[in-house]
């Protein structure tokens, strides 16, 4: 029988509106499953098992607030919460308390939202350097970055929904390490006051869950523009583009093959396929993307590089602009954005939705970097939705994601196939099972 932190949102959701479940309950679950496997998992920067009960009681005594009532939720530390330290793994912030809550948490918690605990992040969300979470589908490889506690928590039904951010591929990538979904949104979608920044055109929100019909719920809490058209009800009939971008020749084997078998899969549900190759002014955006990055995060960073002498060297870097990045370089950079913005709206519009890959493999073995982000910056430069799709697997037997991806602002549609797609996968899944 499913304990409580095993069930997806809209399960416990339901259950708090008809009253045969109680946020106590799903309360001490959690805690439980928290006690439990933090010694190994870490994904928790912080966690107060008596305020999650404090809260939990609170909520079972009043009136219903939202469609979230009473579930529980991780939040990155990097995201500002009233009752809760936000460090940003760093050790000037250690213990600091902003007294406010994010935009995105006040949200949360006017739909009810129970916030269990902060979650590990990379040293101001801002490194490859891995943290102290492990990668709950196998401890000795890498839960990925700088999410890495949202994404391991929720694989490890330690919280049922987390929330984490992306500047490059901080969200998805660790979606499809852990193997659950990762949803980033069209930017500037979702609020980020209250988040620590690193860069004005590409930090982004993200969001994890362990279902599409749980990302949609928080479509709907976070007031997501409503999809151009239907959305699809099946895959069949529908026109789906396969995207492996300029950079695949990162792609290892599990990639590649996820690729294939996905593709594949789509075929025979009676979808129409077609590769999408990029025009040539893509080739260089991963480029164009690392020159905004640095130029933003030396103005992001600064303060950090004059008051704490201990700073990390990788900041001390980017300040500095060791990299030699010119003005000219970032105003190419700016304009290639751009342009690249708007061939990818007229390239997205001729498709139902489009395939990507989510990362250049299955997590690598050890924790001292959180992998290649390379398949997920261009997306994020492009200021697309993408969500990760959990449920295939590598040589190895770790997950592999694939990304759904569309136009800008259609965030609902891209969770909607997400969500045919993982079906395809489950049932595949069902029949190797056999």
């Amino acid at each position: 029988m499913s304990e409580l932190n095993d069930l997806d949102a809209s399960t416990l959701a339901a259950g708090v509106r008809t009253g045969t479940i109680r946020v106590v309950d799903i309360a001490e679950a959690v805690i439980r499953r928290i006690e439990q496997r933090q010694p190994e998992i870490q994904a928790f920067a912080y966690f107060d098992a008596d305020l999650v009960r404090d809260r939990a009681k609170l909520l079972d005594a009043v009136p219903r607030k939202g469609p979230l009532h009473g579930v529980p939720i991780g939040i990155k530390d990097v995201i500002h919460t009233f009752d809760m330290p936000t460090t940003h793994n760093s050790p000037r912030y250690a213990n600091s308390h902003t007294r406010i809550d994010a935009a995105c948490v006040d949200t949360l918690r006017a739909a009810g939202a129970l916030i269990v605990g902060k979650t590990v992040t990379t040293e101001f969300a801002a490194t490859l350097r891995g943290g102290a979470t492990r990668n709950p589908r196998r401890p000795q490889h890498t839960p990925g970055g700088s999410s890495s506690g949202s994404a391991a928590g929720v694989a490890d039904n330690q919280m049922t929904l987390a929330l984490g951010t992306q500047t490059g591929g901080s969200t998805i990538r660790p979606a499809s390490f852990c193997g659950v979904f990762g949803w980033k949104p069209t930017w500037g979608a979702i609020s980020r006051e209250g988040l620590k920044m690193s860069s004005t055109t590409l930090d982004t929100l993200g969001i994890y869950a362990r279902s599409a019909a749980d990302l949609a719920l928080l479509a709907d809490v976070y007031d997501i523009d409503a999809a151009t058209g239907t959305l699809p009800q099946s895959l069949a009939g529908l026109k789906v583009g396969i995207c492996r971008t300029p950079l695949w020749d990162k792609a290892g084997e599990a990639t590649q093959t996820a690729m294939q078998e996905t593709a594949s899969l789509l075929r025979n549900a009676g979808v129409t396929v077609c590769d999408i190759v990029m025009p040539a002014e893509f080739d260089t955006l991963h480029q164009s993307h690392r020159f905004i990055a640095r130029r933003e995060g030396r103005a992001s960073f600064l303060n950090e590089y004059r008051t704490t002498p201990s700073l990390h060297d990788d900041f001390k870097a980017t300040v500095e602009n060791r990299a030699g990045t010119s003005p000219g370089q970032v105003r190419q950079a700016y304009r290639h954005a751009d342009l690249c913005r708007a061939l990818w709206e007229d390239i997205a519009a001729a498709y139902d939705f489009v395939i990507t890959p989510s990362a250049a493999g299955e997590a690598p073995f050890g924790l001292d970097s959180t992998g290649d982000a390379s398949f997920n910056s261009i997306w994020t430069l492009l200021h697309v939705p993408v969500v990760n799709v959990p449920g295939l697997t590598g040589p190895t037997g770790l997950p592999v994601g694939i990304s759904v991806t569309t136009r800008r602002y259609e965030d609902r549609r891209a969770i909607a196939a997400a969500g045919l797609v993982s079906s395809l996968f489950a049932v595949r899944g069902a029949m190797a099972a056999e």
